[in-house]
């Protein structure tokens, strides 16, 4: 069955860096487009980048120029490097496999704070 484990999370200071991965299973991983949502308490799951299976890519304005997401179709993984992060990028962040049905991670925390 589909399986997505993201990883990388934790407790990071504003200004500095986190890179995270989401490891592919149970199905063909360059055949899918990919991407990254985050949802911070009390507000809505939001899209934060995708990358298409030819590797281009879109960010929400939020993460544009400090957030770059990319792929690694040999090891089934994609992976979210966040810099110059702050404390409003403190959420949950889901990987979510593109397509007609849906699947997700289980999620990782990622937390901004001094």
């Amino acid at each position: 069955q589909v399986q997505l484990v993201e990883s990388g999370g934790g407790l990071v200071q504003p200004g500095g860096s986190l890179s995270l991965s989401c490891a592919a299973s149970g199905f063909t991983f360059r055949n899918y487009g990919m991407s990254w949502y985050r949802q911070a308490p009390g507000k809505e799951r939001e899209l934060v980048a995708v990358i298409s299976t030819s590797g281009s890519t879109n960010y929400a304005d939020s993460v544009k120029g400090r957030f770059t997401i990319s792929r690694d179709n040999f090891k089934n993984t994609v992976y979210l490097q966040m810099a110059s992060l702050k404390p409003e990028d403190t959420a949950v962040y889901y990987c979510r496999r593109l397509g007609l049905t849906n699947y997700w991670g289980q999620g990782t925390q990622v937390t901004v704070s001094s």
